[in-house]
């Protein structure tokens, strides 16, 4: 039976006949792989995905996690299903193999992890959490850091999470207010509270090892003065068992419209909860050197970016895969011209009005999918490319495809998620369908790792004007190799070329325009318009090149592959010239806008 949480053959399309991930084994740090290993762990993958994962992602959001102001209550087939897929070795799927990892390239260990959040994203974010806490320490964490927490992390014993948002701050980690004093012993005392922390308690796993943005008394102000922690939530014995309960106290849950099954969290550390014989604070363990926490955070930052824009991208593409079931098996209705009203009812994705919905819904989620595992080949080629300059343009790409692969995906793989509602009709709406659920759940994704409007900032306010725009320079040269190539191909291929082009100077003239207003605030107020424009230029681009790697090649799903491209060019990439003659205005409507007149 044809799966309905993804499409393997679009993965083997994307993975095989487009990125070559096998051209990677040639490398040392894959050199113990093949296609064979690669397609390997993909088809475990779906296995216990669909297995063990899926069949409780509906009672996981009906029967959410519960406090009863002692413990956290999880239904237990969410502690089942992440056993199995720890044991599996899916945890250290991209890890090195000196510390229990499998050492495959990114780009496939992000094809496999979509298997999961398709599948369940509650039950799977525990799983995300630890492996972007993990990979920060291998990254920045000192040998006893990763011996006495990553490689529990990679076992399964231990899950991880992220501290970063307070009550008070939100995204403004500026003014983060918890504070870590030093102990005689060489540790730190914490105490604060924070916020939003995904996975922050329950018992699924013998330990949580808390990653905590914190001030050291003294340090300068705002984000230069952020340090990062290890707060375990138990204190582990230098031979590695489990000793007291740090003071690390969940306050509460939060319940949010989506993502039900994972904990969501507001813990308070060193208030006194726990250790009571003890010196007061959570016993902290510094990351690095003091005042550098940001720029290590960044490392699980960056990872989780891609991570919810993968995330957001499964949900769509399932609810796409849902809708398409359905209309192709729901028969109401007859042809528009059809007059005879006893002729059989035809499926509705006979509509043409259907088709243009499930057409859109394949060109958001299967772009997206390629933007997401093309980000995860950059990662790869940043780590291991041959030489030093395609590592380092490597890097600079992904920096500049970053904030767009994480709300791009979150802006219009949700938008899929609405139209597969639509083609379900009063359906849609209902609990004994699959899709408002999914809905609900991508709805968070807009906001996970930050809104629209912070990564609008990053993208025009940092990385098109870091290194005098060589990022920039760098996106548009990347793009005009594939549009080169185009120029070769049938006429519509080559014409869909020149509108890309065309849209890629336009993305240049309206940059420069911006900047060369001389006003930071003006050229920065529809940052997030700037933003969604770029991301569809991008994705267009992401299109153009499955065209190519479609072409000359027969077969319903080739074709499907170009119709999609199609629609894209012609229904979606002409939606950016009214967004760029906006920003090249240097309109002024929401600045002007006085607040008391809302």
């Amino acid at each position: 039976m044809t799966s309905l949480l993804l499409s393997r053959r679009d993965l083997d399309f994307l993975l095989h006949e487009w990125l070559d991930v096998e051209s990677m084994t040639a490398r040392p740090r894959f050199a113990d792989h093949s296609r064979e290993t690669f397609d390997a762990v993909l088809d475990l993958s779906e296995t216990i995905a669909t297995r063990h994962f899926a069949p409780h992602n509906k009672k996981n959001d009906t029967q959410e996690p519960r406090f009863d102001g002692e413990r956290v209550h999880i239904i237990p087939e969410v502690e089942e299903a992440l056993k199995i897929f720890a044991d599996a070795g899916l945890i250290g799927g991209g890890m090195d193999h000196e510390v229990g990892g499998m050492q495959l390239p990114s780009v496939v260990a992000n094809a496999c992890f979509a298997w999961f959040q398709a599948a369940n994203v509650g039950t799977a974010a525990y799983s995300f959490l630890t492996i972007g806490n993990a990979n920060l320490l291998l990254a920045h964490g000192t040998p006893g850091q990763i011996d006495t927490y990553v490689r529990p992390m990679v076992e399964g014993r231990f899950s991880g999470t992220m501290c970063l948002s307070e009550p008070q701050a939100g995204s403004s980690l500026a003014d983060v207010r918890t504070r870590a004093e030093p102990a005689d012993d060489g540790t730190y005392r914490l105490f604060g509270n924070k916020m939003w922390i995904s996975g922050g308690d329950h018992e699924l796993t013998e330990n949580i090892v808390h990653l905590v943005l914190a001030r050291i008394p003294g340090g300068p102000p705002g984000v230069k003065g952020l340090s990062l922690f290890i707060v375990p939530k138990v204190l582990v014995g230098a031979d590695g068992t489990l000793g007291e309960r740090n003071d690390v106290a969940l306050a509460g849950l939060n319940h949010k419209m989506g993502y039900r099954g994972t904990t969501n969290t507001l813990l308070n550390f060193g208030e006194g909860a726990f250790r009571p014989g003890g010196a007061p604070g959570a016993v902290g363990f510094l990351v690095g050197e003091p005042h550098r926490g940001l720029s290590y955070m960044f490392h699980m930052m960056n990872e989780a970016r891609i991570g919810v824009g993968l995330g957001a991208t499964a949900l769509g593409y399932t609810g796409y895969l849902h809708a398409l079931d359905y209309a192709r098996t729901r028969p109401q209705g007859r042809p528009l011209m059809a007059k005879d009203a006893t002729t059989p009812q035809i499926p509705i994705v006979g509509h043409p009005d259907v088709r243009r919905m499930l057409l859109a819904q394949k060109s958001y989620v299967e772009g997206a999918l390629a933007l997401i595992l093309y980000c995860g080949r950059l990662l790869d080629d940043e780590r291991t490319a041959p030489t030093a300059d395609e590592r380092a343009s490597a890097g600079l790409l992904l920096d500049m495809l970053t904030p767009i692969a994480k709300s791009w995906p979150s802006q219009w793989c949700l938008e899929a998620n609405n139209l597969a509602i639509q083609v379900h009709g009063g359906y849609g709406y209902t609990r004994e369908y699959n899709v408002e659920q999914f809905y609900r759940d991508n709805r968070l994704n807009p906001i996970h790792e930050g809104t629209h409007g912070v990564h609008g900032l990053d993208l025009l306010g940092r990385k098109v004007v870091m290194d005098g725009g060589a990022g920039l320079r760098l996106l548009i040269d990347t793009v005009s190799m594939t549009t080169a190539r185009a120029a070769a191909g049938d006429d519509e291929v080559a014409g869909f070329g020149r509108q890309l082009d065309a849209s890629v100077d336009r993305v240049a003239a309206v940059t420069q325009r911006l900047w060369e207003s001389g006003d930071a605030e003006t050229a920065l107020a529809n940052a997030s318009v700037y933003l969604e424009a770029v991301g569809h230029v991008v994705v267009a681009w992401m299109w153009l090149e499955q065209m190519l790697a479609a072409a000359g090649r027969s077969g319903a799903f080739y074709e499907g592959k170009r119709r999609a491209g199609q629609y894209f060019f012609r229904y979606e990439l002409p939606r950016t010239e009214a967004q760029f003659a906006l920003l090249e205005s240097l309109d002024r409507t929401t600045l002007d806008m006085p607040a008391d007149c809302f």
